[in-house]
């Protein structure tokens, strides 16, 4: 499986394993005949839905659907897809363990179907099958069955009523219940409200009786959930909820129910005792410069460039920066110089967004030159938007840079130059380093320099690069039975994560191997998506630059729900040593990145970790 089995000895080892009396052995090789994604290996995997132990049967229902995700990209008719809907279905009609049915409806509801019959059918199944999903195991399937129907296949179905049916009835809490069991089954109404606002058909009760749940996540989806002028007694609500995860939502909600409102309610925000709300808020400002207070509040935050240079305290500054741009350009372009000049990088990269909308050449052009490669590639992306191609002398000059981000922005700023002469043999040079480049950045970087150079009629010769062998043996994976990861986080905290050796060994070696070197001492968590991730182990605080191997995915069961960890990529294979933890349940990366990890203790802390904090240390603990 690490080599993704590119001979027949190979694919017969794995068959063979399918097939053991033993079963983990048996579950491990169904499993990786399933991560091949080869939809021709299905056959080879179907009789693992046979198997006397409930746990191969669920990997062996996951396996079909993930085998199958390599039709995905197939134009036309799909024809293998049929015989394994129609497997998957008929083991859920003889099956007596909730839990594989469970892991059934989902596999029914996520094969790569091309034809709408397929997808009638899938729901069809789902729906017909109800009655029976009487535990928590099965509801939870289910839904996620149903979610997954609902974003993977809307752009050519539309849901039937009694889809939508079971829909509100599985988002909407029992009054009856205890709370205990209310919160068990919360993933179950998370679910179906996901699934519900993918179809962009939520009524105002299931979302008035869901801003009152006692699970902060589906508060939150309820406030994602209100999009007419009926949600604003809702939304007052949400915004005075106790946890910022609600809070956020009902402030990016109030932009579309009530635009004036919203306003008013981003300027309260911005004083939130959360920074994280606060920095949304003052996100939500930038078209509020009519509104009394928003630019004075803006002023005040950007007033010293000193104040924010000291440690975790230049958000507010770099964020209310770009707001001021765009609700007050003149008292902005004051203040641009000044931060175009700060020592914190950050807020040179700040300075550089800001640039764009005042259209101020003399400030990018400079931080187009910058020291630091983040900061250019700000200045390169607003540069080619602000004034397109009459800055391709620095984008050619940026092609000798050593960072993928600066490289990939400046490949794609050239797009249709007609300074070919000096373009050409620029992109050509680039073009020269990064295909021999081993870094996981350089996939981005490449596709951006072929394309350039495709449009100015260069062909080269396109490279692959190769996955790293992962460091498995079998003294490792004992040592590594049950691990913990402890991470450190300079002046904030420490939280512990479990490692799913058994489900990603090949990851969780790797991981452990780097963090065991001091890899990710000193790095940072780069990236801070509100209500949904934090990023980082990265060298150069960015997207694009990381451990220098490419590392494979282990996609599987466990879901990315809220304090899951997974491998950052850019496709298949394509992991990067970057991580990123879950900061809610984020369905739509189900099956698609590893998760390697789950957060055991500290959660807490990571809800407080800001853009740029910085990882003291992490520690394998056997």
């Amino acid at each position: 499986e690490d080599r993704r089995a590119p001979t027949t000895a190979d694919l017969t080892t794995i068959r063979t394993a399918a097939r053991s009396a033993d079963p983990q052995t048996a579950r491990i090789g169904l499993r990786a005949l399933g991560r091949l994604e080869r939809a021709s290996l299905v056959v080879d995997i179907l009789p693992g839905l046979q198997h006397r132990l409930p746990e191969v049967r669920a990997e062996a229902a996951n396996a079909v659907a993930q085998a199958a995700q390599g039709l995905k990209d197939v134009a036309g008719p799909r024809p293998g897809l049929t015989p394994a809907q129609a497997a998957l279905t008929a083991r859920l009609g003889g099956e007596a363990d909730p839990g594989v049915r469970a892991v059934l409806f989902e596999a029914i509801a996520r094969l790569p179907y091309a034809d709408t019959a397929d997808i009638d059918r899938a729901e069809a199944t789902l729906v017909g099958s109800a009655d029976r999903a009487t535990t928590s195991e099965d509801r939870l399937g289910l839904a996620k069955g149903l979610e997954a129907v609902a974003r993977l296949h809307r752009d050519r179905h539309k849901v039937g009523q009694p889809a939508m049916a079971l829909l509100q009835r599985l988002a909407r809490a029992d009054p009856g219940r205890p709370e205990p069991d209310l919160l068990r089954d919360a993933r179950v109404r998370r679910l179906a409200l996901e699934a519900l606002i993918a179809i962009g058909d939520v009524d105002i009760n299931t979302a008035t009786d869901a801003s009152t749940d006692p699970d902060t996540q589906v508060r939150r989806l309820a406030m994602r959930a209100a999009t007419t002028g009926a949600a604003s007694a809702m939304l007052a609500r949400g915004l005075a909820d106790s946890e910022a995860m609600v809070r956020i939502e009902a402030l990016r909600s109030m932009r579309s129910v009530d635009p004036q409102g919203s306003c008013r309610s981003a300027l309260a925000g911005s004083a939130d005792r959360d920074l994280r709300v606060a920095l949304v808020a003052t996100d939500l400002l930038a078209s509020c410069g009519d509104v009394e207070g928003t630019v004075a509040y803006l002023r005040s935050a950007v007033a010293d460039p000193a104040d924010a240079e000291s440690p975790r305290n230049w958000h507010r500054a770099a964020h209310a920066l770009i707001a001021l741009a765009a609700a007050d350009p003149e008292h902005a372009t004051v203040a641009l110089t000044q931060y175009a000049s700060a020592k914190a990088w950050q807020l040179r990269v700040a300075a550089a967004r800001a640039a764009a909308p005042l259209n101020n050449r003399d400030v990018l052009q400079r931080l187009a030159q910058d020291p630091h490669d983040n900061v250019v590639e700000a200045a390169i992306v607003a540069l080619n938007s602000a004034v397109g191609h009459d800055a391709d002398d620095l984008y050619i000059a940026a092609l000798s840079r050593e960072g993928d981000q600066v490289i990939r922005v400046a490949a794609r700023a050239l797009d249709r130059t007609l300074k070919t002469e000096s373009a050409v043999p620029a992109l050509k040079a680039a073009s020269q380093r990064v295909e021999s480049s081993t870094r996981p950045g350089a996939v981005d970087a490449r596709s951006a320099l072929r394309g350039t150079l495709a449009s100015l009629g260069v062909q080269i010769h396109a490279s692959r690069a190769d996955v790293s062998a992962a460091p498995l043996s079998a003294a490792e994976l004992r040592r590594l039975a049950s691990p913990r990861a402890r991470f450190v986080m300079r002046d904030v905290g420490q939280f512990e994560v479990a490692l799913f050796t058994i489900e990603a060994p090949a990851t969780v070696l790797q991981f452990a191997q780097l963090a065991q070197s001091g890899y990710y001492n000193g790095l940072t968590f780069h990236r801070v998506v509100p209500n949904g991730v934090i990023q980082g182990g990265s060298p150069g605080a960015n997207e694009f630059s990381s451990h220098a191997t490419l590392m494979r995915d282990e996609v599987g069961l466990w879901p990315h729900v809220r304090g899951a960890v997974g491998i950052s990529t850019r496709g298949r294979d394509t992991g990067d040593a970057q991580i990123f933890i879950d900061l809610v349940d984020n369905p739509r990366y189900d099956h698609t990145y590893t998760v390697f990890a789950q957060v055991l203790n500290g959660m807490d802390i990571v809800d407080r970790l800001m853009e740029g904090d910085v990882i003291h240390s992490v520690e394998i603990v056997p």
